[in-house]
């Protein structure tokens, strides 16, 4: 069973900086791939990052040289850092664990055995 708590979100100005946290509890084998995906409203779910085992980064299109994203093993704690936000980034942003990361013209995403989190609202303005 995994757990995905998510904050950080909050209202920021174009340009500006947000970090987003998301920490973990489960199964290491479903934690394996961990990302963050995105949906506003009248959109599809949009993955933004994902992150394997092995560090290997992937980020969606409209998100790269922008955000990163980064993992501490040690805290099971998942990072987004986000800067040069746009209106456009404005979403509710939700943490995903699975088994494996992939990857398609669609942009970084997961399987269907996918866990997300509750989500955390990012407002820019």
């Amino acid at each position: 069973h995994v757990q995905l708590v998510e904050s950080g979100g909050g209202s920021v100005q174009a340009g500006g900086s947000l970090k987003l946290s998301c920490v973990a509890s489960g199964s290491r084998n479903r934690l394996s791939c961990m990302g963050w995906f995105r949906r506003s409203p009248g959109k599809d779910r949009e993955g933004v990052a994902n992150i394997d085992e092995e560090g290997r980064t992937y980020y969606g299109d409209s998100v790269k040289g922008r955000f990163t994203i980064s993992k501490d093993h040690v805290q099971n704690t998942l990072y987004l850092q986000m800067n040069s936000l746009k209106v456009e980034d404005s979403a509710m942003y939700y943490c995903a664990a699975d088994v494996r990361c992939y990857y398609s013209h669609y942009g970084p995403g997961m399987g269907p055995t996918a866990t997300f989190g509750q989500g955390t609202q990012v407002t820019v303005s």
